[in-house]
């Protein structure tokens, strides 16, 4: 008796609630389904989250989906017409745009813009927003998508930490390899080669670690810490060739600060630069690379005949962080004998100017030169001031790129295939969390006000995820890795050994 009484009360609760459900979902239906009229102007733009007024988009990239920072209205009404022509219409909490219909209106109107309309209703009554535009480039993004680290910001030791990838075209997001599946280990400086994942690396640090070379789908784990060399190699940058990896060894170490405005603090006590031939598992070595100062960053030029680097003076870090400054090097390669120039080429002195300048990364047309500059150190995310800078490799001419820098760290840049796209990764929202942006660059070097990558329902994503990103590189398919397989050989301690080239 008592049984049937509690099954028959399961049953009424579950009746109820179900009830309730659609009650609730039956308000908001109806809350959010009337259509504009008697609309009042309010002669302001609309505050958006993300700040997607005016700026630049390449066809076809997923939907600018955004909301407004006032989220008290009922309901929001948002039409998109573009300049040459087609119309699409979203109404709900946020704009959330069809995806093949954005698609085609994108497509449509490349090279012209979309103007966008805005309507909200609060308590019955509907206002209208002044229009803006979104513009769309000629200039294409044939790139599949983007690879990136996320983790939590202040990382030392411990948690989820992962490698993964994104379809820039939708929404959808790829794990590659992540700390559920190589537990414990800290892991980074993923590189394609000139965004061609047939070539990638990876790098492993600490207890088990390694660099993984995967060509043509072929894995392959290398110890390239040698008697001569005192690390693991990190900081990749491939050949063009797709047969030679550069690489910095050197060891990372953070400091954490309490009672100031700044928090972390990045530096190295040593960094040298290196070679590796992945034929031959050989590593080429040069004397100018490997001194006392600190040579880190490693990056081939359009042409794979230079190596640009960054060095600085050794210092006594942590207590004399402030004094590391950076110049902007390079150095002849010769990738037919395998070999480094004999002198280095000082493009941008930092002591001289009291500033330092690392992470160069030449676009792949061979024309730009984009690089960090900060007051101080080689680890430009930590630092608040980090900047980027564009040098153009025709005139030797640079500038600081103030369409794109803010007031907190911008950083960790990497060019799309053609070298029309570039994104980074940037502090500015909140002075911790790295978010990923993207730019257009035309032939005179003009950029546009850069864009915050896409997502479905962005403010929610945004404020829910804990994690920063960091060093985004744009992929020109989709990585395939098999991370089962890098399981096994992390701890299997399967390993090549390098030898160096005499």
């Amino acid at each position: 008796m008592r049984r049937g009484f509690c099954l028959q009360f399961t049953v009424y609760s579950l009746q109820m609630i179900t009830w309730q459900a659609i009650l609730i979902v039956g308000i908001i239906c109806i809350s959010c389904t009337s259509s504009p009229k008697d609309i009042a102007r309010l002669g302001k733009l609309p505050e958006i989250y993300p700040d997607y007024i005016g700026v630049t988009i390449p066809a076809d990239i997923a939907p600018l989906n955004f909301n407004l920072t006032d989220d008290t209205f009922d309901c929001m009404d948002v039409v998109a017409f573009g300049s040459k022509g087609g119309e699409i219409h979203t109404h709900g909490k946020w704009a959330d745009f069809d995806m093949d219909d954005w698609h085609q209106l994108t497509e449509q109107n490349k090279g012209g813009k979309i103007t966008l309309t805005v309507r909200v209703e609060t308590d019955g009554h509907w206002a209208q927003y002044d229009d803006f535009d979104i513009f769309v480039s000629p200039y294409q993004l044939d790139d599949w998508g983007l690879t990136y680290r996320r983790i939590k910001p202040g990382y030392e030791v411990g948690g989820d930490i992962g490698i993964y990838q994104r379809d820039i075209h939708t929404f959808d997001e790829y794990a590659i390899l992540t700390e559920t599946v190589v537990p414990g280990r800290c892991f980074n400086c993923h590189t394609a080669n000139r965004t061609n994942p047939d070539r990638i690396t990876l790098q492993m640090r600490g207890e088990g670690g390694g660099t993984m070379i995967q060509k043509d789908g072929r894995q392959t784990w290398v110890e390239t810490k040698t008697d001569i060399t005192k690390a693991a190699g990190s900081y990749s940058y491939w050949h063009p060739d797709g047969d030679y990896v550069a690489m910095a060894v050197n060891s990372v170490h953070q400091s954490f600060f309490t009672g100031t405005g700044q928090r972390i603090e990045v530096y190295h006590r040593f960094s040298d630069v290196e070679v590796l031939d992945t034929r031959s598992d050989e590593l080429i070595l040069s004397p100018l690379l490997f001194t006392d100062d600190l040579e880190i960053f490693p990056a081939f030029s359009a042409d794979g005949k230079y190596i640009y680097y960054s060095t600085s003076k050794p210092c006594r870090v942590p207590a004399e962080y402030e004094k590391v400054k950076c110049s902007l090097c390079r150095i002849a390669f010769d990738a037919e004998k395998g070999t480094f120039g004999e002198t280095v080429d000082t493009l941008l002195n930092g002591p001289a100017t009291d500033k330092s300048y690392v992470l160069a990364r030449p676009s792949y047309d061979g024309r730009w030169l984009m690089y960090c500059v900060s007051s101080r150190g080689n680890f430009p995310v930590s630092q608040d001031d980090a900047d980027l800078w564009l040098m153009d490799l025709k005139t030797g001419e640079s500038r600081e790129l103030k369409e794109v820098n803010s007031r907190q760290s911008e950083s960790f840049h990497n060019w799309s295939e053609n070298s029309r796209w570039f994104v980074f990764s940037s502090k500015r929202e909140d002075g911790m969390y790295t978010k990923l942006y993207f730019a257009s660059i035309d032939d005179q070097g003009n950029v546009s006000k850069p864009f915050l990558l896409p997502q479905r329902n962005p403010r929610k994503y945004y404020l829910e995820m804990m994690d920063a990103y960091n060093c985004p590189d744009f992929t020109k398919t989709k990585v395939e890795l098999d991370a089962h397989e890098a399981y096994r050989q992390v701890f299997d301690n399967r390993r090549t050994d390098v030898k160096v080239k005499r």
